[in-house]
């Protein structure tokens, strides 16, 4: 006969180890906006193209926020305040969520230019790539600029035309390398969709045949084969017209 104690102990264990392995796809995000008196804060993420709410806080006096959510691997969430009657348009932060803790610190007056995240592997690498791809973006708008600038100059307009050709390519290029070059994150496949998916065909599924076996089973990864698959099959289906 099993005794109530015994009985008891197995059911505390069993309990244990499911808190365990819930625990172990968790990501508990906390953090503070600061300057944000009044207001509410949403935790979001894109489910079947659509973003959706996972959860929200009304923030009243205190700008600190915590939330929990289930995770079962690294992927975009987004962090998002309101702004009633405000003409600032910096609303929604874009960031890596992973198990465990996450802390996010910023402001009410720059919230995705001043934001700080702590504790996402996947997302220091994302920085990391930002970094460099704002350096694209700002030569880019150098460039046009100067366009405007000279005015009825047609050669000296073509000519910038040219240099900003040549700088769209070496962002692509770059894309491309940096996704090469992190084949073990879960960086490569999201940069490789969200940033070159008009890149040649022969580059996206080098980078996809690079993946490591557990990020070529991610979100993204999967995303990336499928969205590779349908651009033969497309390729297939106009070779096959044109005989």
């Amino acid at each position: 006969m099993i005794s109530v104690n015994k009985t008891i102990a197995v059911a505390a264990g069993l309990l244990l180890l499911f808190s365990c392995n819930r625990d172990e796809n968790i990501m508990h995000l906390t953090g503070q906006v600061k300057g944000l008196k009044k207001g509410k804060i949403f935790l979001q993420k894109i489910q079947d193209s659509t973003l959706v709410t996972l959860d929200s806080l009304i923030i009243d006096g205190n700008s600190n926020f915590d939330f929990t959510t289930e995770i079962d691997e690294p992927e975009v969430f987004y962090l998002s305040v309101n702004r009633h009657n405000s003409m600032n348009k910096d609303t929604s932060l874009l960031f890596f969520g992973e198990k465990g803790e996450i802390n996010i610190q910023t402001s009410w007056d720059y919230f995705s230019a001043e934001a700080r995240v702590e504790g996402s592997e996947t997302h220091e690498k994302l920085e990391e790539y930002e970094k460099m791809m704002r350096r694209f973006r700002q030569k880019n708008l150098e460039l046009v600029a100067a366009q405007l600038r000279a005015g009825n100059d047609s050669l000296r307009r073509d000519s910038l035309a040219g240099v900003a050709s040549k700088n769209t390519t070496r962002s692509y290029l770059y894309t491309l390398n940096f996704a090469l070059g992190n084949r073990d994150s879960y960086i490569a496949p999201y940069i490789a969709l969200a940033d070159a998916p008009n890149a040649r065909l022969k580059y996206l599924d080098t980078i996809n045949n690079s993946l490591s076996p557990e990020v070529a089973a991610s979100k993204y990864g999967r995303a990336l084969n499928k969205y590779i698959e349908e651009i033969k099959k497309l390729e297939k289906k106009d070779t096959v017209a044109s005989e």
